[in-house]
């Protein structure tokens, strides 16, 4: 019994230790937002624009046909229950509060976080984060901040992206391809939506490129000099992604219906 108390408390201590870290990580990288430098300022940019233009634009193929497939099959559902529920109330409430911001992070996390993760820790094991810091550049700066600015907008444009291609694409979809009957559908979209619920769709979109970041840079940078580690810590930087979005997806989401 004693054992098994005591495997229990270090594992306790240790996750402990490890989501305190996390956390210090994030405040060490946020708060090079606040800070200006004299020189460097133009890479900086550059290596931001290049991160939006790799992790947002290329991801447009994929997110737009999961976006129409998604929506078009939810407002064929919606459309039978209509009777029942307010068809614009039920697909702003699953659509821009819960799907949107959901799939878009599970996009990214499958397409992108995972590349970053493998990414930092080639740059690790291979020295080269070493060699930034001898030129007297702040790794965290030059690698972490523009991959947090990045992904984050990323996360933050493909939800809007995700929502309108969904619910409009959908809408065109269904119209075209079925006789379903929707009626006024776009207009009881109109009266249904709130700031509210666009307000928690950004909150979560933004809560999840943060989580995203932080977690698959602070697997990364914890690579030792052995290639064959990558892959295994590129699996857990994605499974701690996908279950922190969902501990924060939950905490929003509680706060905002409570």
């Amino acid at each position: 019994m004693d054992e098994i108390t005591g495997y229990i408390g270090r594992k306790a201590f240790k996750l402990a230790n490890h989501i305190l870290n996390l956390f210090a990580f994030t405040y060490r990288i946020g708060m090079m937002v606040f800070y200006r430098l004299n020189g460097g300022s133009a890479l900086l940019r550059r290596l931001t624009l290049e991160q939006i233009y790799i992790i947002g634009f290329q991801a447009l193929p994929i997110i737009i046909p999961v976006a129409l497939i998604i929506g078009s099959l939810l407002i064929i559902q919606f459309a039978k229950i209509s009777g029942q529920y307010d068809l614009g109330k039920t697909t702003v409430l699953l659509i821009i509060r819960e799907l949107g911001p959901g799939i878009t992070a599970l996009l990214v996390i499958l397409r992108s976080a995972t590349a970053v993760t493998v990414e930092i820790s080639y740059m690790k094991a291979l020295h080269e984060i070493d060699a930034i810091e001898m030129t007297g550049l702040d790794p965290l700066r030059i690698v972490c901040l523009p991959r947090l600015i990045g992904i984050t907008t990323a996360i933050l444009s493909l939800f809007v992206v995700f929502d309108l291609v969904s619910i409009i694409g959908g809408y065109m979809i269904v119209q075209m391809m079925t006789q379903i009957p929707l009626g006024n559908f776009l207009e009881q979209i109109g009266k249904a939506i709130t700031v509210t619920d666009i307000a928690v769709g950004m909150i979560k979109a933004v809560c999840f490129g943060f989580a995203i970041t932080v977690t698959c840079l602070y697997h990364a940078f914890r690579t030792k000099d052995r290639i064959t580690e990558i892959p295994i810590v590129t699996s857990k930087a994605a499974i701690e992604c996908f279950f922190y979005c969902l501990v924060v997806n939950v905490i929003i989401s509680g706060a905002f219906y409570i």
